[in-house]
């Protein structure tokens, strides 16, 4: 095997479950955090086949093109919601219930947030990256990632309550861990 073969199977069996919980945090929706991390993984080893260069690196980049993906469909469903009206469509949409509104579970009021403030909420909260390196992965000023921090930390709270500090010693880091 090539070395971006066994950086590719290394990736999946070794971080895939913490690919698709970091997707997942994103789509609120675990079926779509499987697909944007599949998607994600090709889009990066499309273009890295013959690059690779630091196979310890490559989740670093998965990560990214998740988030881009993310994004980038973010984008596409805005502009779809624009011309939805003008589509002939059934009265009822199967499957699709809303969520409770009594459910106060983090991954669902983190998908209650606009798409921007839930990137820069997981990547702050979940990745614990600086607001320079947001910024940097979003693309947008200091300012605005400290913009999308307040306010989505302000909805978490009206949805969740008042955030507490929790100790070290309370959260649990392992792997088999709930999102």
């Amino acid at each position: 095997m090539t070395s971006w073969e066994d950086a590719l199977d290394a990736l999946v069996r070794d971080r895939g479950a913490a690919l698709v919980r970091y997707a997942a945090l994103l789509t609120g929706d675990p079926r779509e955090a499987e697909d944007l991390t599949q998607e994600a993984l090709v889009r990066t080893f499309a273009r890295a086949r013959g690059s690779l260069r630091e196979p310890a690196a490559v989740e670093g980049y998965v990560r990214r093109a998740i988030l881009n993906a993310y994004l980038d469909g973010h984008r596409r469903r805005r502009l779809w919601a624009g011309v939805r009206h003008l589509v002939a469509r059934a009265e009822s949409d199967p499957g699709h219930e809303g969520a409770s509104d009594d459910r106060t579970d983090v991954e669902v009021a983190l998908g209650r947030l606009a798409p921007r403030l839930r990137a820069a909420v997981v990547l702050r909260f979940y990745d614990d990256l600086t607001v320079p390196e947001i910024a940097r992965r979003l693309g947008v000023s200091d300012g605005a990632v400290k913009r999308y921090l307040h306010d989505g930390v302000a909805a978490l709270e009206q949805l969740l309550g008042p955030v507490r500090a929790v100790p070290d010693h309370e959260i649990d880091l392992t792997p088999s861990g709930r999102l």
